[in-house]
């Protein structure tokens, strides 16, 4: 099997007729899930994630990351996307097995990594840590829409935060930890980057195995291509922190990505440019449901 067939969820089960799930065809969950162009954006959205030094630690310590170093951020896009368009049994499913796999993930971080002090405990169903996952993958979807597709308007940043509100409580996050709407959203996310977040060593190696993976799932000539998609879309800070280099040549780079994307994504057929999920969604939510 292909490095890129390894990485890509496979088409769902078509479900039960008639369910939409949890968000429906007129959300913008599903306007804004079921674009593939939103995975340029995972790298940056793994690397924001164990910038936070108990996050980094838990998959460091507690994953196949080493070996596979792709892992977390397959298991979180097969995750979201049956959420997003599963039918009410299979959003259960995803949930539950999520839950399952984050059960035994629980230690204490072995050295101080900025302001995290050594000993401190970490477990991946801590409400606090959810809630800055949950973050990194709203907010990394508004900035690659943003960047690669459209323009995201205020009204329909605050709809797709509202709707994808409704994931975070699956996944543990009380309704009380989640920020009002996506302005708050964007000012939690800068507080943590001011506050918590710090590139230790675990976050560095996994950086590295996740920006140039072995065995790559891009062709050669591209190889250099993930590092400059984070760059661009990370914020400033952490950016810097990473290492990751922003000359003229990247910037220039990224700028013509973005330029094809927004081009090409529109005219490609609905098989291309959007992930089987959702194609899935719509035929089932279509069909006749059986007597």
């Amino acid at each position: 099997m292909s490095s890129s067939g390894r990485f890509f969820p496979p088409a769902p089960a078509p479900g039960v007729a008639g369910d939409p799930g949890i968000f429906g065809p007129d959300s913008a969950a599903w306007r804004v899930a079921r674009e593939r162009v939103i995975l340029a954006g995972g790298p940056a959205a793994l690397l924001l994630q164990v910038a936070h030094p108990l996050v980094a630690e838990g998959v460091r310590a507690h994953s196949g990351f080493a070996t596979d170093p792709l892992q977390r951020l397959r298991g979180t896009l097969d995750a979201v996307l049956t959420v997003s368009f599963g039918d009410q049994a299979q959003v259960r499913g995803a949930a539950g097995l999520v839950a399952r796999k984050h059960r035994p993930v629980q230690g204490t971080l072995p050295e101080s990594v900025g302001p995290v002090p050594a000993g401190t405990p970490y477990r991946a169903n801590d409400p606090g840590l959810s809630l800055w996952v949950f973050a990194t993958l709203v907010w990394s979807a508004v900035e690659v829409t943003e960047a690669f597709l459209r323009h995201v308007p205020p009204e329909e940043r605050d709809a797709y935060y509202r709707d994808m509100t409704r994931m975070a409580r699956l996944f543990g996050v009380p309704a009380a930890l989640l920020p009002e709407d996506y302005a708050g959203l964007e000012r939690y996310v800068t507080q943590q980057i001011r506050s918590t977040l710090d590139v230790g060593p675990a976050a560095a190696v996994i950086a590295r195995q996740v920006l140039d993976p072995d065995p790559p799932i891009v062709v050669r000539p591209a190889r250099r291509l993930p590092a400059v998609l984070a760059a661009g879309v990370l914020p400033p800070a952490l950016r810097e922190a990473y290492g990751l280099r922003w000359r003229r040549r990247e910037r220039v780079c990224f700028a013509v990505v973005r330029r094809a994307s927004r081009l090409a994504v529109p005219l490609l057929p609905a098989r291309v440019r959007y992930w089987p999920h959702y194609l899935v969604a719509r035929r089932r939510v279509h069909a006749t449901p059986t007597v």
